[in-house]
């Protein structure tokens, strides 16, 4: 199985190809340009370096959200169309699970953090036994005064990973003492960790049915929830 993973859920996009659960390559972009100029062309440079071609992938994976509403939704309409148009399986991770199992801790808990503006976070929790990775909370948008609640009881190391690591390392490391902030460059979301994610619903035996893919954002965007206040107004006067 040749497998090609994108990860476009923030502001560094990024691919990857496993054959099986070997990784041939990877190749990750942080220069703030625009996804839908670079995602598609590292996809093909990566195939290239690796002396494969598209015809020989024969399934895709992407970091499905939460994350940036344009990021995701690059991201998303990439692998669903490549996969398309060579009918092949397209697997949609949480991009919060494929951050956790792409820092590879023995073990410990994961915490991803991404920053969700408007005093909130992204997040989820994950622990991690010598390679066993086991989900603690589902995918959610919460306040930093409640994940400071969740965290707190917890007993291991607590390792943060994502945009909103340092905001909240800086902002909670004092009243959570076990918190810890891997390297920055072990912090970001990798494609490689995508892959990791989408490896594992294949191995339970996961289809990849990317006609039913669609992209979680977690809360409405700003644009829905104008719409929505604009309308509830109008509905009460």
């Amino acid at each position: 199985m040749l497998l090609l993973s994108f990860e476009t859920s923030a502001k560094a996009a990024g691919a990857a190809l496993h054959d099986g659960e070997k990784l041939l390559g990877e190749t990750y972009q942080n220069t703030g340009l625009t996804h839908s100029q670079t995602l598609l062309v590292m996809a093909e440079d990566l195939l290239r370096q690796c002396g494969r071609t598209p015809g020989e992938v024969t399934a895709a994976a992407v970091a499905a959200g939460p994350g940036s509403f344009t990021g995701v939704r690059i991201g998303t309409a990439a692998a669903k169309g490549f996969a398309w148009g060579k009918n092949i399986p397209c697997y949609g991770v949480s991009t919060l699970e494929a951050m956790a199992l792409g820092l590879g801790v023995f073990q410990g808990c994961i915490c991803p953090v991404m920053d969700a503006r408007r005093q909130q976070v992204y997040t989820a929790l994950f622990h991690a036994d010598c390679g066993k990775y086991t989900r603690l909370r589902q995918d959610e948008a919460i306040s930093l005064q409640e994940l400071e609640g969740i965290l707190q009881n917890l007993r291991e190391p607590i390792f943060l990973v994502g945009d909103g690591a340092d905001l909240c390392y800086n902002t909670l490391s004092e009243r959570v003492p076990g918190l810890v902030l891997p390297p920055e460059h072990r912090r970001h979301q990798r494609a490689s960790g995508v892959a990791l994610a989408a490896l594992a619903r294949i191995a339970a035996g996961d289809p990849g049915d990317g006609l039913t893919l669609k992209p979680n954002y977690l809360r409405l965007s700003q644009a829905e929830r104008e719409r929505l206040a604009k309308e509830t107004s109008q509905g009460e006067k």
